[in-house]
């Protein structure tokens, strides 16, 4: 059997690692408001991409910078992170670049698109910067992932700080690794039974400092979210399934993509990880036996 990626932790109520990072995908004419919502909500980490059909990038950056000009939050308390898509995951008659550009062209005007659009003064783009930038996912072949790869090198750190891939397989994330000068800071992948939780990536990337981020942590788990692990700490820190599922994920060094549309449930996913690390500093006991049972659920 497998080991899990990250020895099980206790967190306590002083812990500050970042457990939601909010998905804006789909929001459509309601981004403005989910956003704003969700920062009122606690949330300081926010994913959008260049990829008009699924995202309205130029809507997250206006709400960010409303909240700026509100005082809400200040820009270096905020966490921006964008991608570039390829053609192939691009609605082709509303994208950032022309699909037959060739490969550097495509970047490099999708990275414009997207300091455009996430600016933080809305008269001016020339000290806009992205706080990390993710290929969406891996091109046809490694050579052309690679290449790309190291386009988006020449912006940093100038216009993006750190650099990433979703949707990534560990023999790729290796190669962009060992192949790299920025090497890659974050993974986006799915969370679900179907790519066995990602054990073995998982520890690639704790062993390398590289910020392991899941989607479809609720919708690609039903099972998990039924498991026994799952319902003992709901019942012993009195929080939802939900929240309990993610905190038990956190707790593997996972940052977990949320994108909920429920501005109650955006509070209540805050708070309830929270009061579940509160619990646990009181509880290490049955913490570390719920948090050894959950590893050993998805070691597989």
């Amino acid at each position: 059997m497998a080991s899990s990626a990250a020895a099980p932790s206790t967190p306590t109520s002083k812990d500050t690692r970042p457990v939601f990072i909010y998905g804006t995908a789909w929001k459509k004419d309601q981004t403005v408001r989910l956003v704003k919502e969700a920062l009122i909500s606690g949330f300081r980490r926010i994913d959008t991409a260049a990829q008009p059909r699924h995202y309205q990038e130029h809507l997250v950056g206006q709400a960010l910078r409303e909240s700026y000009r509100s005082r809400l939050v200040k820009r270096e308390d905020v966490y921006v992170q964008t991608k570039y898509t390829t053609p192939a995951g691009q609605d082709l008659d509303n994208m950032p670049y022309h699909p037959l550009d060739p490969l550097e062209t495509q970047i490099s005007t999708s990275v414009a698109s997207s300091l455009k659009n996430l600016r933080h003064r809305e008269e001016s783009e020339n000290d806009s910067f992205l706080d990390c930038l993710l290929l969406h996912s891996p091109l046809p072949t490694i050579e052309e992932t690679l290449q790309a790869w190291e386009i988006l090198e020449t912006y940093v750190p100038g216009q993006i700080n750190a650099l990433g891939i979703s949707n990534v397989t560990l023999p790729i994330l290796q190669t962009i690794y060992e192949n790299s000068k920025v090497k890659p800071s974050v993974v986006q992948n799915r969370f679900y039974p179907a790519t066995s939780y990602d054990v073995a990536l998982r520890a690639f990337c704790s062993e390398h400092g590289i910020t392991y981020q899941s989607f479809w942590t609720l919708t690609g788990n039903p099972k998990l979210l039924k498991s026994n692990s799952v319902s003992v700490l709901a019942e012993s820190a009195r929080v939802n399934k939900a929240v309990a599922l993610y905190a038990l994920v956190a707790n593997l060094g996972v940052e977990v993509l949320n994108g909920t549309t429920s501005a109650e449930h955006m509070e209540v996913d805050v708070a309830g990880v929270d009061a579940v690390r509160i619990w646990a500093s009181g509880n290490e006991k049955k913490w570390a036996q719920i948090t050894a049972s959950f590893a050993k659920s998805i070691a597989i």
